[in-house]
């Protein structure tokens, strides 16, 4: 299981990327911006958070730990931003810390 990427061997623009998903816990990230396909953080992206009433609305605990192994939904979330290169993620739906759904603007090639 070596060859499955961890949180300590992301670059710093995915490390960000993973850690504020985790911050979010529920909610979207908006107007994300990809550069040679890695998240980048200038301009900011919005945040936008779901608050639930009477539930648990922290952070994941995750976000403390240095070490795990990536889930598959973030790993495919990182293998998509690959795939965009450079552009904009229109929206990235997050849910219990993890991405859910991704919207990207694309252009019609007919």
């Amino acid at each position: 299981m070596s060859d499955v990427p961890n949180k300590s061997s992301l670059s710093a623009g995915r490390r960000r990327l993973l850690e504020l998903m985790q911050a979010v816990n529920f909610g979207r990230i908006e107007q994300l911006s990809v550069a040679a396909g890695e998240p980048v953080f200038d301009p900011p992206p919005r945040v936008m958070r779901e608050v639930k009433f009477c539930a648990e609305n922290g952070a994941r605990p995750e976000l403390s730990l240095d070490a795990f192994v990536l889930k598959a939904e973030v790993r495919e979330l990182f293998d998509a931003i690959i795939g965009i290169g450079d552009g904009v993620i229109e929206r990235i739906e997050v849910r219990h810390g993890l991405p859910f759904r991704m919207i990207v603007a694309e252009s019609c090639g007919l």
